[in-house]
């Protein structure tokens, strides 16, 4: 029996800044960002917009574009995320109310819900899981949603990588996009290459009283901050990175008894966590030397320079161009968006193939997942032939190009939180309507509504 994703749909903000407006105003050359980066836009989350309302609308889509889906026969909701809106009430929980909606009261009662959470590959873990599910319950569909937003500090080296959206997959047996059978290749480590950790100030910082006086009914000496912004190190981050993505791949080899064999030869595309557009390109050539020894000599004292002229080489571009390619697309026109970043990938591939009209029924996809703190996950999926059938109604590539531009201020009124005015009007979708302030009982509730 095969198990995989049987439909897929997407939500992505409709406003964007252009990266060259970045680039002028933070005085970096444009080119260093478009051409050794590879990004173009970065789309940004208008003043109704949360990761809820990314998830929620991305989910209703899935839906909608599958009238024949039976909401009863929906049995879980696993959402990806690292941008969680509580430390108790899951997205999923959030998203199964606002369906409920639109579907009708209660028609998910009897749906599991939660959120899945390990930085960027949250969501492949929660695929993952959603799959020995309906392997164990054929009967039964899933549906995987991946719902982030990527916010750096203004003018930090992370800026010009954020992102936002969510993708939404339905997980159901016999499915017509892809399946999974293989064993998973898998490589963990705990570091601290990325990360969002609770900080503390003392209260004598804030109010300037030695005492410890109640400040906003919180009585203890200190007062947690959390930021949506990280705490990472590039370059550290990069090499465990590279150092999870080549453990997980030789897992994989091992795990199919395929110590033998150069994988990536047999995978039509590779899909790649992209933290920023060129990530996989800049990075898929160490586990192609790995399986091609006799290319460089590592031992060398130039072992670097080598490896750098090899990743510029005729032979590497091509391959780049063949299978890594047509996955950066879309992230080029949208940016990091964490958990949803490989997926996006996917639809960005799925989409490049079915515009050129290529025949790549029962084609194999390699899956390379990464997310901090850190872990790495690989494993391949094989596209079923309806394919075509179970992408969204509107191209991914045609919304993006609907996409529209703010310029610089509004982008940093958007950042600070400081711009009272929509952008674009909301319409046929779920926007964030307020959050209580009043009832004590009810202190920092999101509501949401359909509009």
């Amino acid at each position: 029996m095969k198990v995989g994703i049987d439909s897929i749909s997407f939500d992505i903000p409709k406003i964007h800044l252009p990266i060259e407006s970045l680039a002028e105003n933070r005085g970096i050359d444009p080119l260093k960002l478009i051409k050794g980066l590879g990004l173009k836009k970065m789309a940004l989350l208008d003043i109704y917009q949360d990761v809820v309302t990314l998830a929620a609308n991305a989910a209703l889509k899935l839906i909608k574009q599958n009238p024949e889906i039976q909401t009863n026969k929906i049995a879980k909701i696993y959402v990806g995320t690292e941008s969680g809106v509580d430390s108790s009430k899951p997205i999923a929980s959030y998203v199964l109310g606002l369906l409920e909606q639109v579907l009708g009261n209660r028609s998910f009662k009897n749906c599991d819900a939660v959120d899945h959470t390990f930085a960027c590959i949250g969501a492949v873990d929660a695929m993952h899981n959603a799959i020995d599910f309906v392997k164990a319950n054929p009967t039964k569909k899933a549906i995987v949603i991946a719902t982030d937003f990527a916010k750096y500090d203004l003018a930090s080296t992370g800026e010009y990588t954020q992102g936002a959206g969510a993708i939404a997959m339905l997980i159901s047996a016999n499915p017509r996009l892809l399946s999974f059978d293989s064993q998973i290749g898998v490589a963990t480590e705990s570091v601290f290459d990325f990360f969002k950790p609770r900080r503390t100030v003392t209260k004598q910082q804030i109010t300037g009283n030695n005492t410890n006086d109640n400040w906003f009914d919180v009585l203890e000496t200190e007062v947690s901050i959390y930021k949506d912004q990280p705490v990472f190190e590039g370059q550290y981050s990069n090499q465990c990175y590279v150092n999870r993505i080549t453990e997980a791949y030789q897992n994989f080899k091992e795990e199919n008894s395929l110590e033998n064999n150069k994988v990536y030869q047999n995978w039509e595309a590779v899909l790649m966590h992209l933290p920023y557009c060129f990530q996989g390109r800049r990075t898929f050539h160490e586990i192609f030397l790995a399986e091609n020894p006799e290319l460089i000599d590592v031992n060398a004292a130039d072992a670097k320079e080598q490896i750098k002229a090899f990743s510029k080489s005729e032979l590497y571009l091509n391959l780049v161009q063949q299978k890594i390619e047509p996955s950066e697309i879309a992230s080029g026109q949208v940016g990091n968006i964490y958990t949803g970043s490989i997926f996006l990938g996917l639809l960005s591939t799925l989409t490049y193939f079915a515009q050129n009209e290529s025949n790549i029924n029962n084609k194999k996809f390699g899956f390379i997942a990464y997310g901090s703190g850190s872990k790495s996950k690989v494993f391949e999926g094989e596209i079923q032939e309806n394919w075509k059938m179970a992408l969204p109604t509107l191209s991914i590539f045609d919304f993006l190009n609907q996409s529209t531009a703010i310029n610089f201020e509004t982008y940093v009124a958007l950042h600070k939180k400081e711009q009272k005015q929509q952008v674009i009007e909301p319409k046929n979708e779920f926007i964030l309507d307020k959050i209580e302030t009043e009832d004590p009982n009810l202190l920092g509730a999101r509501y949401y509504t359909f509009v």
